[in-house]
């Protein structure tokens, strides 16, 4: 069973950077794809970003293209979301998910076997 744990949250003024990790324990995630996904109070859990299970192929939200860059290091067995010129829009708790398809092109919740608890990310004027 792959637990996921997310780290790197925090207060971060407009404009400004994030480097969110996702540490994976209790197995490997070499042949997992994995994602972030964001939710907002009150809103749906969303989809950020996918990685494959080699990390050559990623997928964006468009809301996030060009400021958001996934990545990961399965010797580390760690995936990272490097968040720049962040917007208030992008206030969320944000979740690290694996998939047992390493394709990474999965983009529903329901596709995704493990979950992290999250990290709040707060964008603040």
């Amino acid at each position: 069973q792959v637990q996921l744990v997310e780290s790197g949250g925090g207060l971060v003024q407009i404009g400004g950077s994030l480097r969110l990790s996702c540490a994976a324990s209790g197995g490997t995630i070499d042949n997992y794809g994995m994602a972030w996904f964001r939710q907002s109070p009150g809103k749906e859990r969303d989809f950020v970003a996918t990685i494959n299970w080699s990390g050559g192929a990623h997928f964006y939200a468009d809301s996030v293209k060009g400021r958001f860059t996934i990545s990961r290091d399965n010797a580390e067995n760690t995936v990272w979301l490097q968040m720049n010129n962040l917007k208030p829009e992008d206030t969320a708790v944000y979740y690290c998910a694996a998939n047992k398809d390493y394709s990474g092109t999965a983009k529903l919740l329901r596709q995704y076997d493990y979950w992290g608890r999250g990290t709040q990310v707060t964008v603040s004027s």
